[in-house]
This record gives C-alpha cells, sequence and structure tokens, in this order.
C-alpha cells in the first residue's frame, strides 16, 4: 500500500515538474510563441481575404468579359474567340488578365482547342497542358486533344501514349472507343501493329455497341495480318 503511495507521489511530482518546466519554457519563449501563431492567424487569413476581396470579384468579371468568346468559340468563329473582337475579349485577354481564375483556367482549355482547329498545334499543347479540371469528360477530350496535336506533329508515338492517357483518363462508352481507335491509327503509324490491334479488339470486345465498333473488323483484320 505504501508503495503504492510512494509511486503515485513520485508521479505527482514528476508532473508537477513538468508542468513547471512547462511554464518556464512558455514564459522564456512567450515573444516567439505569440508572434508565431500572430503569423498563422494573419497568413490564414489573408488567404480567406484574398480569396473571398480578390478573386470572387475577378471571377465574377472573368465570366462576364468570357461570354463572347465562349459565343465565338460555339459558332465556329475560332480567330475572334482567341483574339476578341476589338469591343470583346478573346480567350487570350481572360488569360493574361484574370491569372489564378476558374475562368482563366477554362480558357485555357478553349485556347487549346481553338488553336488545335486553326492548325497552330504547339500551341494547343501548351494551352492544354496549363488546364485542369475535375469533370471527367472535359479533361479526357483535353487529353485527347494534345494527343491529336503530337498526331498532327508527326509525333505518334507521343500522340498514341496521349490517347492512351485519355482512355483510362474517360473510361465511358463515349469517348473511350474513340480514344482507343486514335491510338491504334497512332500505333500503325509507327508500324507497331501488335499495340495496333489491341486497341481494335478492345474496342470490339468491351464497346460492341459503339460507332468505332461497327467498321473495325476490318481494322483488326489489317492490324492482324501485319502483325
Amino acid at each position: 500500500m505504501s508503495k503504492n503511495i510512494e509511486e503515485n507521489e513520485d508521479l505527482i511530482v514528476d508532473v508537477q515538474e513538468v508542468y513547471s518546466k512547462s511554464e518556464e519554457f512558455i514564459e522564456k519563449n512567450k515573444t516567439v510563441l505569440i508572434a508565431v501563431v500572430l503569423g498563422f492567424i494573419i497568413v490564414v487569413g489573408g488567404f480567406f481575404g484574398y480569396k473571398k476581396l480578390i478573386i470572387a470579384p475577378m471571377e465574377y468579371e472573368a465570366q462576364s468579359d468570357m461570354f463572347m468568346a465562349e459565343k465565338y468559340f460555339s459558332q465556329d468563329s475560332l480567330q475572334k474567340a482567341i483574339n476578341g473582337d476589338g469591343l470583346n475579349s478573346g480567350f487570350i485577354d481572360i488569360v493574361d488578365e484574370y491569372s489564378g481564375t476558374k475562368a482563366a483556367n477554362l480558357a485555357h482549355y478553349y485556347l487549346g482547342i481553338c488553336y488545335r482547329n486553326t492548325g497552330d498545334f504547339e500551341s494547343a499543347i501548351d494551352e492544354l497542358n496549363q488546364f485542369s479540371s475535375d469533370d471527367v469528360m472535359i479533361s479526357t477530350v483535353a487529353i485527347g486533344a494534345i494527343g491529336d496535336s503530337y498526331m498532327e506533329l508527326g509525333d505518334a508515338t507521343e500522340a498514341a501514349s496521349y490517347y492512351e492517357k485519355a482512355v483510362k483518363n474517360g473510361g465511358n462508352k463515349l469517348t473511350s472507343p474513340i480514344y482507343l481507335f486514335k491510338a491504334g491509327m497512332a500505333y500503325e503509324e509507327v508500324q507497331d501493329y501488335t499495340k495496333a490491334h489491341d486497341k481494335y479488339k478492345a474496342i470490339k470486345a468491351d464497346y460492341p455497341d459503339s460507332r468505332e465498333a461497327q467498321t473495325i473488323d476490318k481494322y483488326i483484320a489489317r492490324a492482324e495480318s501485319l502483325k
């Protein structure tokens, strides 16, 4: 019994000693600790203040300014979509003026597609590589468009790798057969007929109702004969 009492007394002493040392440390470093806490509060407060007072109004303004560029894009007036019409902003203006906003991020996507469709494939790759999205469909199309641009530049190997990424990123009945087929064609371009055959067979097996599957047998037969 006395042993337990002694152990408890030792524990109390130890705790008191730790508390005393902690109190002493806080007292000695009070200025530094206050500065650290204040710094943390300022950083966090500054971040949320920046998001609310700076980014939020910019976001609204950017989306408003981008309206006509999106309209020109939908009308296939791509040069006006890119550069504006003299009165309204183009996607280039949105990227330059509203960097850091969601609108500017989306403008990179639009610019990439515009450049691909107007034959400026290197600019298309650059813009699309600056775009990011959690939306599976739009991010898949962006990856596939990079593949298209490399294909047009004569780099079928790089194109195939992006088509493969688009297939994995999408994983759906709409985009996957499209990019499987494009990957197959890219592999044929570099005479890798085994991989081309695999892509065509995947379309037939996994996406039999797709448009690509309707004529895939002849591509399978061709790749098979050249393997």
